[in-house]
């Protein structure tokens, strides 16, 4: 399935803005006094953050295919 170049750069700039709130939720959960009590959401947090890393990283390789 082919995406348009609008397509690609939204889907990256969405995704873009939930990493970062994951990883200021990350942060602020291992804040708390008692961070262990929150290890299974911050385990959450972290494998989510990983999987919209890689999605970036196939959205910018796409991008730079388009381009070429």
């Amino acid at each position: 399935m082919a995406f348009s170049m609008e397509d690609l750069t939204e889907a990256k700039r969405q995704i873009d803005s939930t990493l970062h709130k994951l990883r200021e939720t990350v942060k602020t959960l291992e804040a708390k006094e008692n961070p262990a009590r929150y290890k299974s959401q911050i385990t959450l947090a972290k494998r989510r953050i990983q999987a919209f890393e890689l999605a970036v990283r196939l959205i910018e390789r796409e991008i730079t295919e388009k381009e070429e």
